[in-house]
């Protein structure tokens, strides 16, 4: 039976790089037998033109019929350099996640295949960088209630608000994510002044004594975080945090690769899961063919390993993307400046590569009977 993928193109770049995901997942089946069925709908800004909703009924019924969702972007400057909008693209992200049930944000950060020269750092610090930021999506201060202006519009006010459930069922998927990996889980807060960061603390610290105590459980400030991933990242296993924090520290932590257009994430929860790549629309670019895609590429990878428990499928999208990139064949962000590619030069680069890595498969040999 053919998975079901939901395709949300959405804004800016978003068109672009989910067209040369969908070119490797087409690639994927034609190589290994996979089925896929692709189910497109729209989001964010060219939702709001089209219908005057950044997140309809009937993207959300595509949803939750389908077995994943791969997400492009969104995000339009007609919106972002109008703050009297009412209504804005992000909102239909910020809905969707909710409406979804989807808790938990998981982005790897790594350094990708010798690609240590194009981090701002040096070398010899981020030479072994290899961590998961698990950040909580639908709680905290985006959501909480109480929100908005005085009367007279001199006033503003937002509301940080956690329940000790929300907190549980995150911290318990970042738990078991670590037992797969070193067993360090590192819970950054701000515990010192707000009540929020205390009560994650402390459900954090039972949970820990009372199920996961094999496990190491180190706390950091999150200022004390934000420092520390800049001078010292191959210092974190899984970090853990609350949702405005871990929209920070994960922007902050994804350049160290020297580029974003490296990196994938899944958002998931209660239901259907999501993967989209980390960085936003960058409408610049949007139309010229000079996005990375590689990050897109690598999210329906996750999706892949994640939700189909495709692994042998998965580690040929990962092969087929460090292949082309030592042969040089990446857009201008990973480029010397001089040669490089366009976006759907790269998609068709891996589309390609992946069929060459089948071909080169050699059967197992089996012995003979007699």
């Amino acid at each position: 039976m053919k998975k079901k993928i939901a395709i949300l193109p959405g804004d800016g770049i978003g068109p672009e790089i989910i067209r040369e995901a969908v070119k490797v997942l087409k690639a994927v089946e034609k190589s290994s037998g996979a089925g896929f069925e692709f189910r497109e709908g729209i989001i964010g800004a060219v939702a709001i033109d089209k219908c005057g909703d950044p997140y309809p009924p009937e993207t959300h019924k595509l949803c939750i019929s389908s077995d994943a969702v791969l997400f492009g972007a969104v995000g339009d400057p007609k919106y972002d350099n109008n703050p009297a909008a009412k209504i804005r693209p992000e909102q239909g992200l910020l809905r969707m996640r909710k409406e979804l049930g989807l808790y938990a944000n998981i982005r790897p950060v790594e350094l990708f295949w010798g690609q240590y020269n194009r981090s701002p750092l040096k070398e010899e610090v981020v030479r072994n960088t290899d961590m998961v930021i698990v950040r909580e999506l639908t709680g905290g201060i985006y959501f909480g209630e109480p929100r908005g202006r005085s009367d007279d519009r001199q006033e503003a006010f937002d509301t940080c608000r956690y329940t000790t459930g929300e907190i549980l069922r995150i911290s318990e998927k970042t738990f078991n994510l670590a037992e797969k990996r070193r067993g360090v889980v590192t819970l950054v807060d701000k515990a010192n002044v707000l009540e929020t960061s205390r009560l994650w603390r402390e459900v954090v610290t039972r949970l820990h004594k009372d199920k996961y105590s094999h496990l190491i459980l180190d706390y950091l400030y999150v200022d004390n975080a934000a420092m520390k991933i800049v001078t010292n990242p191959s210092a974190f296993d899984v970090i853990l945090t609350e949702n405005m924090f871990g929209d920070i520290l994960s922007d902050l932590a994804s350049v160290l690769t020297g580029s974003v257009g490296l990196l994938a994430s899944a958002s998931c929860g209660t239901g259907v899961s999501l993967y989209e790549p980390v960085h936003g629309s960058y409408p610049q670019a949007a139309g010229l063919d000079k996005a990375n895609p590689l990050a897109t590429i690598l999210s329906a990878a996750m999706m892949l390993d994640d939700s189909f428990g495709m692994h042998r499928e998965s580690n040929l999208i990962r092969n087929a993307c460090r292949a082309i990139i030592e042969k040089g064949i990446v857009t201008e962000d990973l480029s010397d400046g001089k040669d490089y590619f366009t976006t759907s030069e790269v998609g068709d680069a891996v589309a390609k590569q992946i069929i060459e890595l089948v071909k080169n498969i050699k059967p197992l040999s089996c012995p003979e009977v007699g």
